[in-house]
């Protein structure tokens, strides 16, 4: 059948063809939890909008650490290599004042900053003891596409109108595409597996124009996640 298709057709089928022993073999749905750490105060991107903040607002960076959740669908290419694609979820908000002023009343100006971020990663992993033993030692890496959204809301100080503090809402949101890159271990049985993973982000966007209300002209989206795996395999 596949002759009678053209090139186009004659190259889907291979890549089927070679696929089809992969798809044979047994494939695992991962579901995750855990701990995502953002990128310090000193490695992160320069213009970075949370290293500006700090000019002007108490707050630390380390705040923003949060609850990383996912899912992720595994399938093997061979005994040694495997690749994966899965999505996580991680929201935090950190609540600030300004460091150099209160208001007519004596009281704290009080903000709240939220970062969202989704990670969507696409990757190879490579499974140097094979993957059809009871322990598996892994590592890897590919593409990681964000879609993320940034939040300040609370009460600011316009430092051209003598000091006027006035309520708003400002926000920034896009998708960004980076780098992923893990390694982990897990205990394979026949149904289930349950292990543990580390994964790096390295990933940056950059504000619209019209987000000229912030501080910073970019924002770093990466970091460290430490998380716990579930697997059931079919």
């Amino acid at each position: 059948m596949c002759k009678h298709l053209g090139w186009k057709g004659l190259a889907l089928c291979a890549v089927l063809a070679s696929a089809s022993p992969a798809l044979a073999q047994q494939q695992t749905v991962n579901f995750t939890i855990g701990g995502f750490i953002p990128r310090g105060e000193d490695s992160r991107v320069a213009g970075d909008v949370l290293v500006a903040n700090r000019e002007f607002f108490i707050f630390e960076i380390d705040e923003f650490k949060s609850v990383s959740y996912g899912a992720e669908w595994l399938f093997p290419i061979g005994n040694f290599v495997e690749g994966g694609a899965g999505v996580s979820f991680t929201r935090r908000t950190v609540p600030s004042v300004y460091d150099c002023c209160v208001d007519n009343s004596g009281n704290e100006i009080e903000q709240e900053f939220k970062l969202q971020r989704t990670p969507i990663d696409l990757t190879l992993r490579v499974l140097p003891l094979g993957g059809r033993g009871p322990v598996q030692v892994y590592f890897g890496g590919g593409l990681t596409i964000i879609p993320w959204k940034y939040t300040e809301t609370g009460d600011f100080i316009d430092f051209n109108d003598n000091g006027r503090v006035f309520p708003a809402t400002f926000e920034g949101s896009s998708t960004e595409t980076g780098f992923v890159g893990l390694g982990g271990v897990r205990f394979q049985g026949r149904t289930a597996t349950a292990g543990f993973e580390v994964r790096y982000h390295k990933a940056d966007a950059s504000f619209q124009p019209e987000d000229d209300a912030f501080l910073g002209t970019h924002i770093d989206l990466g970091g460290w996640t430490y998380q716990a795996t579930l697997g059931f395999r079919f």
